[in-house]
């Protein structure tokens, strides 16, 4: 029987997934060790296959060893359900915890709710009419994915004249015991509808407890049309997040980021690995981060955050940033070529201290050792 060796010799790790290349007959399985079984899942991903699971927490410098068994049967923890015209539905265990809104009624594709702990979306709820909150900007829709000028078609707000993104079809919608994986085919258009270029986004859900759970979200940017300028502008987000409305500065909430700095006065147009903005909802401490993966164009990014609650990862808006109209961040993509940027989202109880967000990123860029014999 096959076993699988993780040795942690870095720093703690707990409710964070890993993976390990696998070569053998795709199978139902379990992994057992002394301290208990988990579930594993496949995922096939550039012509390769892995081996997904979430491990037992490991002290620094702890050993878990796992036997490879087989298994009848696997359940479906973390399910997709698609009502085929306007939303996709993302459960854990049962719980909606959020959902990806794609009709041709929204401008652009969104995840709104995002619950965490205790049942409280981190997110502010979309514009309606049965919405009762006051509004500042009505295209902050929860979790998003826009840009300010990209060919000179704004697709970033909602004012006259915007462009859009639209989504196409699903090339994958992947329940499973580990992971959840929803991976879509959009087309950022003009107000005309004229494609500008393609767009391919991967949001991916683990079966995490709701104190700490992570969407990873993958973007590729393909200039399948020719050519794609994006000017320099802070309005842009290649992942952005607007909070829940009660979370914000001005509210009971507060923001960090990886440098230490605190606030708008400290992180706004500032280089940083993440920020994480946390606050109350209903009483209620909660927070939510954006992970800055190092391969990401021009990493560490830097960040349009803002005390009314809007976050986002912007490497475009330097002449912003600085103050400084000779300074650039306007990024051509070469027609045909591709930009891809990896984010992870993570949703967790109390404020950056207690939640370990510097560990947790760490987590996110370097893993123990896994070996399989």
């Amino acid at each position: 029987m096959a076993k699988l060796f993780i040795k942690n010799d870095k720093r703690d790790w707990e409710d964070c997934p890993l993976e390990i290349e696998w070569g053998e007959k795709e199978e139902n399985i379990v992994l057992d060790s002394k301290n208990g079984k988990i579930f594993a899942q496949f995922e096939k991903r550039n012509d390769k296959k892995y081996l997904v699971f979430i491990p037992h927490s490991m002290k620094k410098g702890e050993e878990i060893e796992y036997k490879i068994v087989k298994a009848n049967q696997i359940p479906e923890i973390v399910k997709l359900k698609d009502d085929g015209k306007e939303t996709v539905d993302f459960f854990i265990n049962e719980q909606l915890f959020t959902t990806y809104h794609y009709s041709g009624k929204v401008v652009r594709p969104y995840l709104n709710p995002v619950i965490g702990p205790e049942g409280k979306s981190v997110v502010r709820k979309p514009a309606s009419s049965g919405n009762p909150e006051k509004f500042d900007h009505i295209h902050h829709r929860g979790i998003w994915v826009a840009h300010g000028d990209v060919n000179g078609t704004d697709n970033w707000s909602e004012e006259e004249g915007h462009g859009g993104t639209v989504c196409k079809k699903f090339l994958e919608i992947t329940s499973g015991p580990v992971f959840g994986k929803l991976h879509s085919l959009n087309d950022w258009v003009n107000n005309k509808g004229k494609k500008i270029l393609e767009e391919e986004r991967i949001i991916t859900v683990y079966n995490l407890p709701e104190h700490a759970r992570i969407i990873d979200h993958k973007i590729i940017l393909r200039a399948s049309e020719g050519e794609v300028v994006f000017k320099d502008t802070k309005e842009s987000g290649l992942l952005s997040v607007r909070v829940a409305p009660s979370m914000e500065v001005r509210n009971t909430g507060k923001f960090e980021n990886s440098y230490g700095g605190v606030n708008e006065e400290e992180c706004w147009g500032k280089r940083a690995n993440w920020c994480d903005y946390y606050g109350k909802v209903d009483n209620v401490l909660v927070g939510v981060s954006i992970f800055d993966h190092l391969d990401n164009l021009r990493y560490p990014t830097w960040w349009h955050i803002r005390n009314y609650g809007l976050m986002t990862a912007n490497f475009f808006g330097l002449s912003d940033f600085y103050g400084d109209k000779k300074i650039s961040g306007t990024y051509i993509l070469p027609a045909y070529q591709e930009l891809k940027l990896y984010y992870r989202i993570y949703i967790h109880s109390g404020d950056t201290q207690t939640a370990k967000v510097r560990e947790k990123y760490l987590n996110f860029l370097y893993f123990p050792a896994i070996t399989l014999k």
